[in-house]
């Protein structure tokens, strides 16, 4: 069938292994996306939020406020404050990385079956470890099947990227039709109608499914959508960028007029004598209300543009991800909530910077000064 490996190429039990390192710093930086974006940890329990953050079901439990993402503070629609899409991607990006880090160990993998002898292939179909006799068992069973794998030793020498990419199952969605996907019945069509994927017999026997497209051109497809509109972002996120400096430049220069202003209260002030020391509190009170008011309302819109920004950056990390390692069914279960919350994205306007707050707008106080 194709998948025999050599009995030479298959190390014998007891013979030594090879060793890799146990550490691989390339492994933990690079992927540090497939974690929870909050507590930076592993967990089989990550959530996609409408901001396309990421976080694990146990910071979403103790967010406060609930009903916020916590890094873009963008609303989680769900009452609960837990989202109810899940992370395909990533997580399962984290099971395929935790068996490359095993194949990777210094020590090595042991067999998936007798547990006793050191592995010597990898089985993508089965997803074991096999030892050299537990191999023959294997390929003697599977023999009218095509099951794919690998020496270990093989894999060792590869880098993560390539064994995920290496380790991208091909097509293998199942027929939306109640009770087809449970008789495995593989799915090869898309009918634009219903917007499914369908098993050869529902397309040809039910004619209500129509028109058709190949599974893989619709996937295709979708993954060409999150492309564009992640491109025409990164035009939007240029702008976002500069209203986020320019708004940043603004608190700057409020905070440097409210500093020179109370300097030249405290140099007149310091002139008069004890009976109008009520006036200088009462000048230092308004210049604080105008900074104060200034302050929040760029600090409004400080926190806006940084989600927006914040969401941006999440929406292009994750369609790069999708284009990079996703398999077709993780394409169909997440596209079309992406592609939400993009075309949501690009319907965010940038906000009116001018006409404020005018920075160091004293006059009042100024007035008071003259008179006194």
């Amino acid at each position: 069938d194709g998948t025999t490996v050599p009995t030479e190429a298959v190390p014998q039990p007891g013979a030594p292994s090879f060793s890799a390192p146990s550490h691989t710093p390339a492994v933990e930086e690079d992927f540090q996306f497939v974690l929870c974006e909050r507590c930076r940890r592993e967990s089989p329990n990550l959530k996609l939020l409408t901001c396309l953050h990421t976080l694990c079901l146990s910071c979403l439990s103790e967010n406060k406020p609930v009903g916020q993402c916590p890094l873009c503070r963008t609303s989680i629609p769900q009452a609960n404050g837990i989202p109810d899409v899940d992370n395909l991607l990533f997580t399962n990006l984290q099971a395929r990385l935790s068996i490359y880090k095993k194949i990777r160990d210094s020590n090595g993998p042991s067999c998936s079956r007798c547990r006793r002898e050191a592995a010597a292939v990898w089985c993508s179909e089965c997803e074991e470890f096999l030892c050299a006799k537990c191999f023959d068992d294997h390929q003697w069973f599977f023999k009218k099947r095509s099951h794919e794998a690998r020496r270990v030793e093989d894999l060792r020498a590869e880098s993560a990227h390539q064994f995920l990419e290496d380790t991208r199952k091909p097509c293998n969605l199942f027929c939306s039709r109640p009770g087809h996907a449970d008789q495995g019945h593989i799915s090869s069509i898309y009918c634009k109608t219903c917007k499914k994927a369908l098993c050869c017999s529902c397309a040809l026997l039910d004619s209500h499914h129509a028109p058709f497209c190949d599974i893989r051109s619709e996937t295709q497809r979708r993954q060409e959508e999150l492309g564009a509109a992640s491109q025409e972002l990164r035009g939007k996120r240029s702008s976002f960028e500069t209203t986020y400096a320019a708004l940043q430049d603004k608190v700057a220069r409020l905070e440097e007029a409210q500093q020179e202003m109370r300097e030249l209260i405290r140099q007149r002030v310091e002139q008069l004598v004890r009976l109008i020391r009520q006036e200088e509190e009462e000048l230092l009170g308004l210049v604080e209300a105008r900074q104060e008011q200034g302050r929040q309302e760029l600090a409004r819109e400080l926190q806006r543009v940084e989600g927006v920004l914040r969401r941006m950056e999440a929406s292009e990390r994750l369609v790069e991800k999708m284009s990079l390692y996703a398999t077709e069914q993780e394409v169909m279960d997440m596209q079309p909530f992406i592609k939400g919350s993009l075309e949501e994205l690009q319907q965010m306007q940038l906000p009116a910077t001018e006409d404020r707050v005018q920075s160091g707008d004293f006059a009042e106080c100024k007035a008071r000064l003259q008179a006194l």
